[in-house]
């Protein structure tokens, strides 16, 4: 039987979701919780796709195979019988043999999260980027919209992407929503590039604060060219909000 699980994590002490050498990840736990369910045997899961260091997921989604014949409620109450406290399968369900996690996504969609007040909150360090400065959330979901539909987003990609094909994307939607004291900002679209997301808020960022102009993504748009965004925005307030099929 094929499975497809969704699972949220809290990323702090994470070097990411994807299996590293030497390194602690979402994944080693995930399939090292399957194998403790499989009496040792080694169990592969195939996830939407990969986050990185420091970044949370609310709805990641992987599938996995199994012999084992168990409800899919029993799946969540053994997964999380053996995963750490960070981990938490949300549910489980059945799915055909010819199911792919990451082939048959239709939608993903992430949030990041700004604290944006005077004071630093020592509690929202690993969860929210800082920032004290008031921002004008009228320019940037002005900029926002620009972002809106299908675009060769090459100037929002990191240099350390491994895409070989073309990079564009298609971005149904994108709103900045505000909940005191955080902003938060939700971008929904068909696929997201490595650090696409994070350069997207960087770059917001200084548009909130002034430092640069919303028209600037259209610029960026226009020339492929990264230098005329922002820096990549900390990991730390990026969060994999739900994967749709």
């Amino acid at each position: 039987m094929r499975y497809l699980v969704t699972v949220s994590y809290d990323g702090t002490h994470y070097h990411g979701y994807q299996i590293q050498p030497n390194h602690v990840t979402i994944q080693s736990k995930i399939e090292s919780a399957l194998s403790r369910i499989h009496k040792g045997e080694r169990v592969n899961i195939v996830a939407s796709g990969r986050t990185d260091s420091g970044v949370h997921a609310l709805g990641q989604a992987f599938h996995f195979d199994s012999e084992l014949r168990l409800p899919t409620e029993n799946w969540k109450l053994a997964l999380n019988a053996h995963l750490p406290d960070d981990i938490v399968v949300q549910a489980v369900q059945s799915v055909d043999d010819h199911f792919h996690a990451r082939y048959h996504v239709i939608e993903k969609g992430y949030e990041y999260r700004i604290y944006n007040h005077p004071d630093r909150d020592p509690f929202r360090r690993y969860y929210a980027l800082y920032i004290k400065e008031p921002l004008d959330i009228k320019r940037m979901q002005e900029a926002l919209n620009l972002l809106i539909g299908t675009h060769d987003f090459t100037a929002f990609c990191s240099s350390k992407s491994t895409v070989k094909g073309d990079k564009i994307r298609t971005i149904f939607s994108a709103e900045v929503v505000i909940e005191e004291p955080l902003v938060k900002v939700r971008i929904n679209g068909s696929g997201f590039l490595y650090n696409m997301v994070r350069i997207i808020i960087g770059t917001l960022v200084d548009i909130g604060r002034h430092r640069k102009d919303p028209a600037i993504f259209q610029q960026a748009l226009d020339t492929l060219d990264r230098s005329k965004l922002g820096k990549t925005a900390s990991p730390s307030g990026l969060y994999l909000h739900h994967v749709n099929y």
